[in-house]
Protein backbone atom coordinates (compact mmCIF):
# COMPACT_ATOMS: atom_id res chain seq x y z
CA UNK A 1 0.00 0.00 0.00
CA UNK A 2 1.45 3.31 -1.05
CA UNK A 3 0.99 6.10 1.48
CA UNK A 4 1.11 9.72 0.53
CA UNK A 5 3.00 11.95 2.90
CA UNK A 6 0.63 13.07 5.65
CA UNK A 7 -0.52 16.65 5.32
CA UNK A 8 -0.97 16.86 9.10
CA UNK A 9 1.70 15.34 11.35
CA UNK A 10 3.60 16.35 14.45
CA UNK A 11 7.34 17.02 14.34
CA UNK A 12 9.79 14.85 16.29
CA UNK A 13 10.09 17.22 19.28
CA UNK A 14 6.29 17.37 19.49
CA UNK A 15 6.13 13.55 19.40
CA UNK A 16 8.58 13.41 22.32
CA UNK A 17 6.42 15.89 24.25
CA UNK A 18 3.30 13.79 23.49
CA UNK A 19 4.99 10.60 24.72
CA UNK A 20 6.20 12.32 27.90
CA UNK A 21 2.81 13.87 28.73
CA UNK A 22 0.61 10.88 27.88
CA UNK A 23 -0.49 8.60 30.71
CA UNK A 24 -3.51 6.73 29.29
CA UNK A 25 -3.83 5.27 25.79
CA UNK A 26 -7.06 3.92 24.31
CA UNK A 27 -6.01 1.39 21.65
CA UNK A 28 -8.62 1.08 18.91
CA UNK A 29 -8.41 -2.41 17.38
CA UNK A 30 -6.27 -3.99 20.12
CA UNK A 31 -6.34 -7.68 19.19
CA UNK A 32 -6.01 -10.42 21.82
CA UNK A 33 -3.81 -12.30 19.31
CA UNK A 34 -0.23 -12.07 20.61
CA UNK A 35 1.08 -12.29 17.03
CA UNK A 36 -0.68 -9.10 15.93
CA UNK A 37 1.12 -5.75 15.87
CA UNK A 38 -1.61 -4.10 17.94
CA UNK A 39 -0.99 -6.56 20.78
CA UNK A 40 2.81 -6.27 20.57
CA UNK A 41 2.73 -2.47 20.51
CA UNK A 42 0.18 -2.18 23.34
CA UNK A 43 2.11 -4.69 25.48
CA UNK A 44 5.30 -2.67 24.95
CA UNK A 45 3.58 0.63 25.82
CA UNK A 46 2.06 -0.98 28.91
CA UNK A 47 5.50 -2.24 29.98
CA UNK A 48 6.81 1.32 29.48
CA UNK A 49 4.36 2.52 32.13
CA UNK A 50 1.34 3.66 30.12
CA UNK A 51 -2.21 2.68 31.11
CA UNK A 52 -3.71 0.79 28.16
CA UNK A 53 -7.46 0.72 27.49
CA UNK A 54 -8.37 -1.89 24.84
CA UNK A 55 -11.16 -1.11 22.35
CA UNK A 56 -12.21 -4.30 20.55
CA UNK A 57 -15.55 -5.84 19.52
CA UNK A 58 -15.14 -8.96 21.68
CA UNK A 59 -13.32 -10.40 24.68
CA UNK A 60 -13.60 -9.15 28.25
CA UNK A 61 -9.91 -8.56 29.01
CA UNK A 62 -6.79 -7.99 26.94
CA UNK A 63 -3.40 -7.45 28.58
CA UNK A 64 -5.21 -7.68 31.92
CA UNK A 65 -7.35 -4.63 31.13
CA UNK A 66 -11.13 -4.39 30.66
CA UNK A 67 -12.11 -4.31 26.99
CA UNK A 68 -14.52 -1.64 25.74
CA UNK A 69 -16.58 -1.91 22.55
CA UNK A 70 -16.09 1.76 21.60
CA UNK A 71 -14.25 4.87 22.67
CA UNK A 72 -17.60 6.30 23.78
CA UNK A 73 -18.00 3.49 26.34
CA UNK A 74 -14.83 4.47 28.22
CA UNK A 75 -15.65 6.48 31.33
CA UNK A 76 -12.10 7.13 32.53
CA UNK A 77 -9.78 9.85 31.20
CA UNK A 78 -8.04 9.12 27.89
CA UNK A 79 -5.02 11.18 26.84
CA UNK A 80 -4.23 9.55 23.50
CA UNK A 81 -6.20 7.43 21.03
CA UNK A 82 -3.97 4.97 19.14
CA UNK A 83 -5.70 3.43 16.11
CA UNK A 84 -4.90 0.12 14.42
CA UNK A 85 -7.95 -0.01 12.12
CA UNK A 86 -8.44 0.83 8.44
CA UNK A 87 -7.93 4.52 7.57
CA UNK A 88 -11.66 5.17 6.92
CA UNK A 89 -12.45 4.31 10.56
CA UNK A 90 -10.49 7.40 11.65
CA UNK A 91 -13.49 9.54 10.64
CA UNK A 92 -15.70 7.71 13.14
CA UNK A 93 -13.00 7.92 15.80
CA UNK A 94 -12.75 11.69 15.36
CA UNK A 95 -16.55 11.88 15.77
CA UNK A 96 -16.27 9.94 19.04
CA UNK A 97 -13.35 12.09 20.24
CA UNK A 98 -15.40 15.22 19.51
CA UNK A 99 -17.97 14.06 22.11
CA UNK A 100 -15.27 13.76 24.79
CA UNK A 101 -13.30 16.55 26.45
CA UNK A 102 -10.19 14.65 27.50
CA UNK A 103 -8.42 13.28 24.41
CA UNK A 104 -5.40 15.36 23.40
CA UNK A 105 -3.84 13.18 20.68
CA UNK A 106 -5.02 11.08 17.75
CA UNK A 107 -2.32 8.61 16.68
CA UNK A 108 -2.78 6.59 13.48
CA UNK A 109 -0.33 3.71 13.41
CA UNK A 110 2.28 2.91 10.77
CA UNK A 111 0.64 2.52 7.35
CA UNK A 112 -2.53 4.40 8.36
CA UNK A 113 -3.16 7.79 6.78
CA UNK A 114 -6.44 9.71 6.68
CA UNK A 115 -5.64 13.35 5.99
CA UNK A 116 -9.28 14.47 6.18
CA UNK A 117 -9.76 12.91 9.63
CA UNK A 118 -6.37 14.26 10.71
CA UNK A 119 -7.35 17.78 9.66
CA UNK A 120 -10.68 17.49 11.50
CA UNK A 121 -8.83 16.32 14.63
CA UNK A 122 -6.38 19.23 14.32
CA UNK A 123 -9.34 21.61 13.99
CA UNK A 124 -10.62 20.22 17.32
CA UNK A 125 -7.29 21.19 18.89
CA UNK A 126 -5.74 17.72 18.95
CA UNK A 127 -2.18 16.78 18.18
CA UNK A 128 -2.18 14.31 15.30
CA UNK A 129 0.39 11.68 14.39
CA UNK A 130 -0.20 9.37 11.44
CA UNK A 131 1.77 6.70 9.61
CA UNK A 132 4.12 6.24 12.59
CA UNK A 133 4.40 3.45 15.14
CA UNK A 134 4.08 4.69 18.71
CA UNK A 135 6.31 1.85 19.96
CA UNK A 136 9.09 2.67 17.48
CA UNK A 137 8.86 6.39 18.33
CA UNK A 138 9.02 5.59 22.05
CA UNK A 139 12.03 3.27 21.62
CA UNK A 140 13.87 5.82 19.44
CA UNK A 141 13.20 8.82 21.65
CA UNK A 142 12.58 7.78 25.26
CA UNK A 143 14.22 4.45 26.01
Amino acid sequence: MECEFPTVNEKNDEIIKILKETKTIAVIGLSPNIQKDSYKVARYMQSAGYKIIPVYPKDEKILGEKVYRSLSDIKEKVDLVDMFRKPAIADEIVDEIKKRNDVKVLWLQQGIVNNEAAKRAKDLGLDVVQNKCIMVEHKMNLS
